[in-house]
C-alpha cells in the first residue's frame, strides 16, 4: 500500500479514536487503526471490542492495500508533521514508512491487518434523523451520571434508550443512574420517521461518550439500531455501539413523588452557595445537610477532620420544618446541566428522594436519593 494523505484531513479523526484504541482488552490488536485503501480514498477503522468506528477520508492512492497502526503513535507523528503532505508506505513483514518529501522519515514496526476484528454489518438497520446538537444535548445530561469499572450491572453503566408516547407526545428519551440518582432528559417530535418501535435498549456510558465526540453542534445525524447495535451515521463516519445486555430498573415510578411540595430557587444562587458548602467535604464526608424552615433554608456541611460551614437563603417555604441530608456533589453536577435561571425542587420528606427540574423547561429531570443523617 502506498498512499498520500493531507494532514488535516486526517488529524481530528486520529485524535478523537484515541480513547477507543487506548482501551485494554485480550487483543493487542485493538491499540491498532486499520486503514484501508478505497475508490478515492482510504476508511480509517478503529475498534475496543464493543465500541467500533468506521470513517472515510480523501487520500492519493498510488497502489492498493491495508495496514494496522499503533493508533497513539500514528497520532503523535501526525500532530508533530511539518507541512501538509504526508506519505504513508508499507514495506515488508507489516513495517510502515511515514515521511515527506524533505527530511522526515519514520519506519515502524505494524500488525497483521488480517488480525484486525471485523466490524458489525450494520447496512440492514433502518435509521431515523435527528440534530446532532439533539442528540449532544441529550448525551451531556445523562453520561455526567458516570459508570463504574467495579459494577457489571448494566443499567448503571448503560444508558436507556427508548421512544415512547406520553400525554398524547411523542418522545425519545435517555435514562441514566448509578443507584443513588437518576437523570432523565427527554426530546419531544411531531415527524421522526423510523423510529423503531422495539422495546427500550441499554447502550453503554463509555460508548456514548465515544460517540459525543462526533457530534458536530450544526448537522443531521441517523440513528438506529437492532437487538445487538447502536448506530450513528453521518455523512462519511459510522460509530456503532453493542449494546448492554439485562433489564433497566422500572424507573418510572422513582420519578412520580406524590404529595411533593415544590420549592423554586434560583439556580447559580443554589449552585454557589453548594460549592461553598462542599469545601469541607471529603469521601467520608460526601454529605450536607438541608434545614428547611418557613421562608429559609439553611445548608451546613460538618467534617470532624476539617470544620464546618453554614450558609441561609432565603426560600419560598412555608410548611413544617424539615431535615435531609444529600451527596453535595450529586446536587452540584445536576444544577450544572441545567440552563434555566430558576430550578424547582420537589421534595416529600426526609426518606423520599428529591427531584429536580428547570422551571420552565421540562424536558430534563434529576432525582436525588437522601442520606441517612
Amino acid at each position: 500500500m502506498k498512499i498520500k494523505i493531507i494532514k488535516k484531513d486526517v488529524y481530528e479523526v486520529l485524535s478523537k479514536l484515541q480513547t477507543i484504541a487506548g482501551r485494554k482488552t485480550n487483543l493487542a490488536i485493538t491499540t491498532a487503526v486499520l486503514i484501508k485503501t478505497s475508490n478515492s480514498g482510504i476508511n480509517i477503522i478503529s475498534t475496543d471490542l464493543e465500541t467500533g468506528f468506521i470513517g472515510f477520508y480523501p487520500a492519493e492512492i498510488e497502489s492498493e492495500g491495508k495496514i494496522a497502526i499503533n493508533a497513539k503513535k500514528l497520532f503523535e507523528i501526525i500532530k508533530d508533521f511539518p507541512g501538509e503532505e504526508i506519505y504513508i508506505n508499507e514495506i515488508d513483514n507489516f513495517w510502515i514508512e511515514i515521511l515527506n518529501k524533505n527530511n522526515v522519515n519514520y519506519k515502524m514496526a505494524g500488525m497483521n491487518p488480517e488480525d484486525f476484528p471485523g466490524i458489525p454489518d450494520v447496512e440492514n438497520i433502518e435509521y431515523f434523523d435527528l440534530k446532532s446538537s439533539v442528540f449532544k444535548d441529550m448525551i451531556e445530561k445523562t453520561t455526567f451520571i458516570p459508570g463504574s469499572t467495579e459494577e457489571k450491572r448494566a443499567h448503571i453503566n448503560g444508558i436507556f434508550f427508548e421512544k415512547l408516547l406520553e400525554e398524547g407526545v411523542n418522545k425519545l428519551r435517555l435514562v441514566s443512574t448509578d443507584g443513588s440518582r437518576l437523570a432523565k432528559v427527554d426530546y419531544e417530535y411531531e415527524n421522526v420517521s423510523g423510529v423503531p418501535e422495539e422495546p427500550g435498549i441499554i447502550i453503554s456510558k463509555k460508548g456514548l461518550g465515544d460517540l459525543y465526540k462526533f457530534l458536530e453542534t450544526e448537522e443531521n445525524i441517523k440513528i438506529g439500531y437492532n437487538s445487538t447495535n447502536f448506530v450513528l451515521k453521518k455523512e462519511k463516519e459510522t460509530v456503532i455501539i453493542r449494546l448492554l445486555e439485562g433489564n433497566f430498573p422500572e424507573y418510572k415510578y422513582i420519578i412520580d413523588i406524590k404529595d411533593s411540595f415544590n420549592i423554586i430557587i434560583e439556580r447559580q444562587k443554589l449552585l454557589m452557595m453548594l460549592k461553598r458548602m462542599s469545601i469541607f467535604t471529603t469521601d467520608n464526608f460526601k454529605g450536607v445537610i438541608f434545614n428547611l424552615e418557613k421562608g429559609d433554608l439553611l445548608v451546613s456541611s460538618t467534617n470532624p477532620e476539617l470544620g464546618e460551614a453554614k450558609e441561609n437563603l432565603q426560600i419560598n417555604y412555608e410548611l413544617d420544618s424539615l431535615e435531609i441530608a444529600f451527596n453535595v456533589r450529586y446536587f452540584i453536577e445536576t444544577l450544572n446541566v441545567i440552563e434555566d435561571n430558576n430550578v424547582n425542587l420537589m421534595l416529600k420528606d426526609e426518606k423520599s428522594p428529591c427531584l429536580i427540574e428547570g422551571e420552565k423547561n421540562k424536558n430534563f429531570l434529576s432525582v436525588i436519593m437522601p442520606m441517612r443523617i
